[in-house]
């Protein structure tokens, strides 16, 4: 059997120390400001709140409120067959993240509670993933 290489990433200024985080330690780590306690995602020079450029990478509690999603039909990627869905994600801290779902969703979801869950994938690249909390 062939692994399927996960698509590059592509990969800001910033965007480093949130990957090798997740891989280290298996946790979502954001930029969190050292001033105002603003979190910040994506990651940037300066907080959007405060212009502060100190900041600290603090893990996440991983709870979140599912706030849309889709289901792709189409195959687009070898690593992505169809169909799969696409999630936004607020995270309890503030900040909106665009992930996917463990398993397909199904009925009406949006506004339900979801749980961090860090998947490896064949080539061993840890992504950050979600999963409907009970």
């Amino acid at each position: 059997m062939q692994t399927q290489t996960t698509p590059p990433r592509v990969l800001g200024l910033y965007d480093e120390p949130f990957w090798r985080m997740m891989a280290e330690s298996g946790r979502m780590h954001l930029q969190c400001c050292t001033e105002c306690s603003t979190w910040r995602y994506p990651p940037g020079p300066a907080c959007p709140a405060c212009l502060s450029p100190r900041a600290d990478w603090t893990p996440v509690s991983g709870g979140g409120e599912l706030l849309s999603w889709v289901t792709f039909h189409k195959q687009y990627l070898p690593a992505y067959p169809a169909p799969y869905n696409v999630i936004a994600v607020r995270l309890d801290e503030g900040p909106t993240i665009i992930s996917n779902l463990v398993t397909p969703p199904q009925g009406p979801i949006i506004g339900q509670r979801v749980a961090l869950t860090v998947v490896r994938m064949e080539d061993g690249v840890a992504l950050p993933r979600f999963a409907l909390a009970d």
